[in-house]
């Protein structure tokens, strides 16, 4: 794939900040957006704009058809079974708290475990707290190995048969590491649990087959993955979902509704309360047809190849720690600069046109065991380059000589 000509899809990224091209290292917090997606949704609300599933006139079935056309793109992409298995939602953290909230409360009690890692973002791990607190079950942790991987024996002794539900990140947000997750569904489903996938930093990277992996439900967020912000997925199996009852009650998820009583409708829309994010769902179609005619597989070994260059590279800065594994790491690279506080790094960096991330990531309890307050990231995607590495390079080295001069 040719990057240099994917960047030129992008408006954002033609664009000088203080003075430099910028260069966009952040897309582990939000991608950009492409000219067919902002054009998909533009179109919608110019052309299409109308509620779905409601009126019998031209522009509400145009609506339905474009939001429940991109349900069968997300189905496809995901390669899921059914559209019914395909819940749109406001994101990840939205498909994860409705698990928690529906299936996960009604499922365990005192003496039933919940099991996660210490190096969930903190939507794949408050909401778990949450029903350990509410329903008496234990919360209980895969423990990380010193690179931050995780070991399938360490797997195999942490789920019993006590455990009800198991929730992983696919890819860690700060550690970069890929874990096992089609290896710990299937111990999981061994001891009788349920595994949750979060797949909010792999889905926008790499060729996803729920069925393959055999999670019971997978969550995914929309704008990482090039399409708009407040959408996301929940796929759960279907007879999963059959039997959760709705967390949100209203228009469109009823079938009959009388004084006292009411009914749901079917999957998948008795968990779509109210008017949907329709034209996010349209984005998020508009997105994968982009990320399709590209080729996921190419995409995860472009970002393969500039992890393993950008880790080449800054690894001869003296005074760097880059933390996660060395090797079979997503595209990705945390890190912290010696005698420089993350933020003061990214403000420098900043001044150069390079934007990263700084701060806990939504990760305290990881941060705590890399026994750090915060650091850096720099996050890769099909729009950056070698050069963009390079341009990062550069500022790590004047920000070190700009705080080496400060303080000495």
């Amino acid at each position: 794939m040719n990057a240099s000509e994917i960047r030129t899809h992008f408006p954002v990224l033609n664009q000088e900040v203080n003075g430099h091209p910028l260069v966009y290292l952040d897309s582990a917090a939000t991608s950009q957006k492409p000219a067919q997606v902002l054009e998909a949704v533009r179109k919608y609300y110019e052309w299409d704009n109308s509620n779905v599933h409601r009126g019998v006139h031209t522009l509400g079935n145009r609506a339905t058809e474009a939001y429940e056309g991109a349900r069968e793109k997300v189905r496809e992409f995901i390669g899921a079974g059914s559209t019914e298995e395909i819940i749109f939602t406001r994101g990840t953290t939205t498909a994860i708290n409705l698990v928690a909230s529906s299936y996960a409360r009604s499922v365990c009690g005192p003496g039933d475990e919940i099991v996660i890692t210490p190096m969930e973002h903190h939507s794949n791990l408050i909401p778990w707290q949450q029903v350990a607190k509410a329903t008496g079950a234990t919360l209980k942790y895969i423990p990380l190995q010193p690179d931050g991987t995780i070991q399938l024996a360490d797997v195999e002794q942490t789920i019993t048969d006590k455990t009800k539900v198991v929730a992983v990140v696919y890819v860690s947000n700060v550690l970069g590491t890929i874990n096992p997750v089609k290896e710990i569904a299937r111990i999981a489903h061994k001891h009788g649990a349920k595994m949750l996938v979060d797949g909010a930093q792999s889905t926008p990277h790499m060729a996803v087959n729920v069925q393959e992996l055999d999670c019971d439900f997978y969550c995914l967020s929309g704008h990482k993955m090039c399409a708009p912000t407040g959408i996301g997925v929940l796929y759960g199996k279907k007879e999963l979902l059959e039997q959760m009852e709705p967390v949100e009650f209203g228009g469109e998820m009823i079938d009959f509704v009388d004084l006292y009583e009411s009914s749901w409708k079917e999957l998948p829309w008795k968990f779509e309360g109210g008017t949907p994010i329709i034209a996010g769902a349209v984005g998020l179609g508009a997105a994968i047809d982009f990320l399709n005619s590209i080729g996921m597989d190419q995409i995860a070994e472009h970002e393969h190849r500039l992890a393993a260059y950008a880790l080449k590279r800054m690894s001869e800065i003296d005074g760097i720690t880059i933390y996660g594994p060395k090797q079979d790491r997503a595209g990705l690279i945390t890190f912290n600069l010696e005698d420089v506080h993350p933020h003061d790094l990214a403000t420098v960096l900043d001044t150069e046109g390079i934007a990263i991330r700084a701060g806990h990531h939504c990760c305290q309890p990881l941060m705590r065991w890399l026994e750090v307050s915060a650091t850096a990231r720099a996050s890769f995607y099909l729009y950056n380059t070698e050069e963009d590495i390079d341009r990062l390079v550069s500022g790590l080295l004047k920000t070190k000589e700009f705080f080496g001069d400060a303080t000495g």
